[in-house]
């Protein structure tokens, strides 16, 4: 309910009340589930970010990383077509809302976590070190370019742009974890 009311009524505009009164809750209980306005946006963020870490843990070791992440990707960003339009307009409130942008300033580094706790568990070394920082910030940018790509133009989808985006990465990631072999 926030999400069409901050779509509507715009995010500056709308009142933590007005969500709850819509949404049929008390102010305070909605506080239970959402820490603050800026979270309503983000969902259950958390509990994607968890199923990611699992799908990325029970990935077996001899797949490539890159093709390890790929996956993810995709399945971290998938959502039933019937949910299009609601994901369209959750993700321009995202993106598009300067309200909402240091709030999603630490919601990426969570994410960006998740995919550099992965690389380093595949690379035997710290989720701080540089490569798998590195990689979280390539991932997330693939994955916001796709999403500015994606509300720009209602003709395209998604997966396709998440997947091509990847592919652009797909020769430098290949390489990870394998022996240098250039003299």
């Amino acid at each position: 309910m926030g999400i069409e009311l901050f779509t509507r009524q715009g995010f500056d505009a709308t009142s933590v009340d007005e969500v709850a009164e819509a949404s049929g809750i008390a102010r305070r209980t909605l506080f239970r589930y959402f820490p603050s306005k800026n979270a309503i946006p983000w969902g259950d963020f958390d509990a994607h970010l968890a199923e990611m870490r699992a799908q990325l843990a029970a990935q077996p070791d001899d797949i490539p990383i890159a093709d390890g992440l790929t996956a993810a990707l995709l399945e971290f960003n998938a959502f039933p077509a019937s949910e299009e339009v609601n994901h369209r307009k959750r993700m321009g409130l995202i993106l598009r809302v300067p309200a909402l942008q240091a709030y999603s300033v630490v919601m990426y580094e969570g994410w960006r976590n998740v995919i550099a706790e992965y690389v380093a568990g595949r690379l035997g070394v710290s989720p701080t070190d540089h490569i798998p920082r590195t990689v979280g910030y390539l991932l997330l940018g693939v994955a916001m370019s796709a999403y500015e790509q994606w509300l720009d133009d209602d003709s395209l989808e998604l997966n396709e742009l998440l997947a091509s985006g990847m592919q652009s990465l797909y020769d430098g990631l290949s390489s990870l974890g394998e022996p240098d072999t250039r003299t």
